[in-house]
Protein backbone atom coordinates (compact mmCIF):
# COMPACT_ATOMS: atom_id res chain seq x y z
CA UNK A 1 0.00 0.00 0.00
CA UNK A 2 0.98 3.77 -0.72
CA UNK A 3 1.90 6.30 1.86
CA UNK A 4 -1.66 7.76 0.27
CA UNK A 5 -3.41 4.50 1.13
CA UNK A 6 -2.03 4.36 4.68
CA UNK A 7 -2.98 7.88 5.41
CA UNK A 8 -7.19 7.24 4.12
CA UNK A 9 -6.64 4.04 5.86
CA UNK A 10 -6.05 5.90 9.27
CA UNK A 11 -8.89 8.55 8.55
CA UNK A 12 -11.14 6.15 7.91
CA UNK A 13 -10.86 3.79 11.46
CA UNK A 14 -10.41 7.44 13.17
CA UNK A 15 -14.02 9.00 11.84
CA UNK A 16 -15.41 5.27 12.99
CA UNK A 17 -13.71 6.18 16.23
CA UNK A 18 -14.96 9.58 16.70
CA UNK A 19 -18.67 8.37 15.21
CA UNK A 20 -19.18 5.81 17.65
CA UNK A 21 -18.46 8.17 20.39
CA UNK A 22 -21.12 10.41 19.67
CA UNK A 23 -23.48 7.50 19.31
CA UNK A 24 -22.08 6.03 22.60
CA UNK A 25 -22.57 9.14 24.44
CA UNK A 26 -25.94 10.73 23.00
CA UNK A 27 -26.26 13.60 25.42
CA UNK A 28 -24.07 15.43 22.91
CA UNK A 29 -25.62 15.02 19.94
CA UNK A 30 -29.12 15.46 22.19
CA UNK A 31 -27.57 19.07 23.23
CA UNK A 32 -26.41 19.75 20.23
CA UNK A 33 -29.61 19.50 18.86
CA UNK A 34 -31.91 20.45 21.50
CA UNK A 35 -30.66 23.81 22.27
CA UNK A 36 -30.55 25.19 18.73
CA UNK A 37 -34.32 23.83 18.80
CA UNK A 38 -35.14 25.49 22.23
CA UNK A 39 -33.55 28.65 21.16
CA UNK A 40 -35.95 28.59 18.23
CA UNK A 41 -39.06 27.77 20.16
CA UNK A 42 -38.13 30.58 22.10
CA UNK A 43 -37.69 33.04 19.48
CA UNK A 44 -40.65 32.02 17.44
CA UNK A 45 -43.10 30.99 19.67
CA UNK A 46 -42.35 33.50 22.31
CA UNK A 47 -40.84 36.65 21.14
CA UNK A 48 -41.66 35.99 17.31
CA UNK A 49 -44.70 38.73 17.40
CA UNK A 50 -42.96 41.49 18.51
CA UNK A 51 -39.55 40.93 17.03
CA UNK A 52 -41.36 40.61 13.42
CA UNK A 53 -42.91 43.80 13.83
CA UNK A 54 -39.66 44.57 14.11
CA UNK A 55 -38.10 43.66 11.49
CA UNK A 56 -38.16 46.19 8.77
CA UNK A 57 -41.92 46.37 9.89
CA UNK A 58 -42.35 42.92 9.18
CA UNK A 59 -41.76 43.09 5.60
CA UNK A 60 -39.15 39.95 5.69
CA UNK A 61 -42.84 37.62 6.02
CA UNK A 62 -43.33 35.33 8.58
CA UNK A 63 -40.48 36.25 11.67
CA UNK A 64 -39.16 31.78 11.70
CA UNK A 65 -38.09 32.66 7.70
CA UNK A 66 -35.93 35.56 9.19
CA UNK A 67 -34.31 34.02 12.48
CA UNK A 68 -34.30 29.75 11.24
CA UNK A 69 -30.63 31.09 9.15
CA UNK A 70 -29.21 32.69 12.78
CA UNK A 71 -30.17 29.28 14.65
CA UNK A 72 -28.69 26.85 11.89
CA UNK A 73 -25.11 28.79 12.47
CA UNK A 74 -25.50 28.49 16.19
CA UNK A 75 -26.09 24.66 15.32
CA UNK A 76 -22.79 24.14 13.98
CA UNK A 77 -21.23 26.12 17.09
CA UNK A 78 -22.75 23.99 19.52
CA UNK A 79 -21.35 21.03 17.34
CA UNK A 80 -17.85 22.66 17.53
CA UNK A 81 -18.23 23.46 20.49
CA UNK A 82 -18.33 19.66 21.10
CA UNK A 83 -15.57 18.70 19.11
CA UNK A 84 -13.24 21.26 21.35
CA UNK A 85 -13.92 19.07 24.44
CA UNK A 86 -13.86 15.62 22.58
CA UNK A 87 -10.33 16.73 21.58
CA UNK A 88 -9.34 18.04 25.09
CA UNK A 89 -10.64 14.83 26.63
CA UNK A 90 -8.41 12.70 24.15
CA UNK A 91 -5.39 15.35 24.84
CA UNK A 92 -5.94 15.01 29.04
CA UNK A 93 -6.55 10.92 28.71
CA UNK A 94 -3.38 10.59 27.03
CA UNK A 95 -5.20 9.27 24.06
CA UNK A 96 -3.47 11.57 21.56
CA UNK A 97 0.05 10.66 23.44
CA UNK A 98 -0.54 7.72 22.29
CA UNK A 99 -1.50 7.79 18.69
CA UNK A 100 2.12 10.17 18.76
CA UNK A 101 3.85 6.88 19.68
CA UNK A 102 2.15 4.67 17.18
CA UNK A 103 2.89 3.70 13.56
CA UNK A 104 -0.07 5.36 12.28
CA UNK A 105 -0.56 8.44 10.10
CA UNK A 106 -0.46 11.34 12.34
CA UNK A 107 -2.42 13.81 10.01
CA UNK A 108 -5.46 11.06 10.74
CA UNK A 109 -5.91 11.60 14.10
CA UNK A 110 -7.06 15.40 13.46
CA UNK A 111 -8.44 14.14 10.38
CA UNK A 112 -10.95 11.64 12.30
CA UNK A 113 -12.21 14.39 14.38
CA UNK A 114 -12.53 17.27 11.78
CA UNK A 115 -14.41 14.61 9.31
CA UNK A 116 -16.73 12.74 12.27
CA UNK A 117 -17.76 16.27 13.64
CA UNK A 118 -18.80 17.63 10.18
CA UNK A 119 -20.76 14.47 9.53
CA UNK A 120 -22.26 14.62 13.06
CA UNK A 121 -22.89 18.71 12.77
CA UNK A 122 -24.64 18.49 9.35
CA UNK A 123 -26.99 15.45 10.70
CA UNK A 124 -27.88 18.48 13.88
CA UNK A 125 -28.38 21.02 11.04
CA UNK A 126 -30.68 18.91 9.33
CA UNK A 127 -32.75 17.75 12.58
CA UNK A 128 -33.45 21.71 13.13
CA UNK A 129 -34.28 22.20 9.60
CA UNK A 130 -36.98 19.20 9.38
CA UNK A 131 -38.33 21.04 13.24
CA UNK A 132 -37.76 24.29 11.62
CA UNK A 133 -40.16 22.90 8.58
CA UNK A 134 -42.46 21.58 11.34
CA UNK A 135 -43.12 25.19 13.09
CA UNK A 136 -44.19 27.02 9.58
CA UNK A 137 -40.62 27.29 7.94
CA UNK A 138 -41.01 27.77 4.47
CA UNK A 139 -38.22 28.55 2.75
CA UNK A 140 -38.71 29.65 -1.22
CA UNK A 141 -35.64 28.85 -3.24
CA UNK A 142 -34.59 25.95 -6.30
CA UNK A 143 -32.25 23.46 -5.63
CA UNK A 144 -29.08 25.04 -6.89
CA UNK A 145 -29.38 27.47 -3.99
CA UNK A 146 -30.49 24.35 -1.48
CA UNK A 147 -27.03 22.70 -3.01
CA UNK A 148 -25.32 26.15 -2.02
CA UNK A 149 -26.79 26.70 1.53
CA UNK A 150 -25.73 23.23 2.27
CA UNK A 151 -22.14 24.26 1.41
CA UNK A 152 -21.61 27.46 3.01
CA UNK A 153 -23.33 25.71 6.43
CA UNK A 154 -20.74 22.82 5.61
CA UNK A 155 -18.09 25.34 5.29
CA UNK A 156 -18.50 27.12 8.26
CA UNK A 157 -18.63 23.78 10.25
CA UNK A 158 -15.02 22.98 8.99
CA UNK A 159 -13.83 26.47 9.73
CA UNK A 160 -15.28 26.23 13.04
CA UNK A 161 -14.52 22.82 13.57
CA UNK A 162 -10.59 23.29 12.70
CA UNK A 163 -10.26 26.33 15.42
CA UNK A 164 -12.15 24.13 18.18
CA UNK A 165 -9.80 20.99 17.37
CA UNK A 166 -7.12 23.81 18.18
CA UNK A 167 -8.84 25.47 21.30
CA UNK A 168 -8.81 21.55 22.13
CA UNK A 169 -5.11 20.56 22.02
CA UNK A 170 -4.40 24.11 23.40
CA UNK A 171 -6.50 24.14 26.61
CA UNK A 172 -4.85 22.66 29.93
CA UNK A 173 -8.55 21.35 30.69
CA UNK A 174 -11.73 21.18 30.08
CA UNK A 175 -12.66 24.25 31.63
CA UNK A 176 -9.77 26.07 29.40
CA UNK A 177 -12.34 25.17 26.07
CA UNK A 178 -15.17 27.99 27.82
CA UNK A 179 -13.78 30.64 26.07
CA UNK A 180 -14.02 29.23 22.74
CA UNK A 181 -17.82 28.14 23.56
CA UNK A 182 -18.70 31.29 25.35
CA UNK A 183 -17.46 33.36 21.33
CA UNK A 184 -19.55 30.87 19.43
CA UNK A 185 -22.84 30.54 21.25
CA UNK A 186 -22.26 34.76 22.08
CA UNK A 187 -21.49 36.56 18.91
CA UNK A 188 -24.91 35.30 16.98
CA UNK A 189 -26.51 37.35 19.16
CA UNK A 190 -24.95 40.53 18.16
CA UNK A 191 -25.15 39.80 14.36
CA UNK A 192 -28.35 39.88 12.14
CA UNK A 193 -29.28 36.62 13.27
CA UNK A 194 -32.51 37.72 15.25
CA UNK A 195 -32.71 41.17 14.38
CA UNK A 196 -31.47 43.47 11.44
CA UNK A 197 -28.28 45.51 11.99
CA UNK A 198 -29.95 48.61 11.37
CA UNK A 199 -31.85 48.39 14.11
CA UNK A 200 -29.16 48.29 16.85
CA UNK A 201 -27.19 51.01 18.33
CA UNK A 202 -24.36 52.73 16.30
CA UNK A 203 -21.40 51.35 18.13
CA UNK A 204 -23.31 47.92 18.23
CA UNK A 205 -24.15 48.03 14.63
CA UNK A 206 -20.86 48.90 13.41
CA UNK A 207 -19.37 45.37 15.26
CA UNK A 208 -22.56 43.18 13.86
CA UNK A 209 -21.95 44.66 10.33
CA UNK A 210 -18.10 43.71 10.35
CA UNK A 211 -18.08 40.42 12.76
CA UNK A 212 -18.26 37.08 10.19
CA UNK A 213 -21.38 35.73 10.90
CA UNK A 214 -23.01 38.73 9.94
CA UNK A 215 -22.58 37.82 6.25
CA UNK A 216 -22.75 34.33 6.58
CA UNK A 217 -26.35 34.11 8.02
CA UNK A 218 -27.31 36.64 5.48
CA UNK A 219 -25.75 34.64 2.95
CA UNK A 220 -27.79 31.64 4.12
CA UNK A 221 -30.92 33.80 4.31
CA UNK A 222 -30.80 34.89 0.69
CA UNK A 223 -30.08 31.53 -0.54
CA UNK A 224 -32.91 29.98 1.42
CA UNK A 225 -35.44 32.71 1.16
CA UNK A 226 -34.66 33.18 -2.58
CA UNK A 227 -33.48 36.64 -2.29
CA UNK A 228 -30.08 38.88 -3.19
CA UNK A 229 -27.30 37.50 -1.84
CA UNK A 230 -24.85 40.33 -2.98
CA UNK A 231 -21.54 40.59 -1.31
CA UNK A 232 -22.20 39.06 1.95
CA UNK A 233 -21.94 35.67 -0.28
CA UNK A 234 -18.23 36.33 -1.28
CA UNK A 235 -17.35 38.07 2.47
CA UNK A 236 -19.19 34.58 4.29
CA UNK A 237 -16.54 32.28 2.02
CA UNK A 238 -13.37 34.83 2.58
CA UNK A 239 -14.22 34.14 6.24
CA UNK A 240 -14.61 30.82 6.77
CA UNK A 241 -12.18 29.90 4.13
CA UNK A 242 -10.08 32.18 6.55
CA UNK A 243 -10.70 31.02 9.90
CA UNK A 244 -10.66 26.95 8.40
CA UNK A 245 -6.66 28.16 7.39
CA UNK A 246 -6.28 29.41 10.53
CA UNK A 247 -7.53 26.55 12.99
CA UNK A 248 -5.79 24.13 10.85
CA UNK A 249 -2.35 25.38 11.00
CA UNK A 250 -2.80 26.09 14.59
CA UNK A 251 -4.01 22.61 15.08
CA UNK A 252 -1.50 21.16 12.77
CA UNK A 253 1.20 23.37 15.22
CA UNK A 254 -0.11 22.29 18.49
CA UNK A 255 -0.07 18.57 17.30
CA UNK A 256 3.38 18.65 15.88
CA UNK A 257 4.43 20.45 19.27
CA UNK A 258 6.70 18.39 21.98
CA UNK A 259 4.68 16.69 24.25
CA UNK A 260 7.06 17.13 26.69
CA UNK A 261 7.78 20.97 26.75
Amino acid sequence: MSSLSYALSDSTTMVRRTLRHALRYPATLIMSVGVPVLLLLLFVGVFGGALNAGVAGGSHGKYIDYVVPGILLMTAGYGSSTTALAVNRDMSEGIIARFRTMAISRASVLTGHVVGALVRTMASVALVIGVALLLGYRPTTDAGRWIAATGVVALLVLALTWLAVAVGLAADNAEGTASFTLVVQVLPFISSAFVPTGSMSAPVRWFAEHEPFTPIIDTLRGLLMGTPVGGSGIAAVAWCVGLALAGYLWARALFRRDPNR
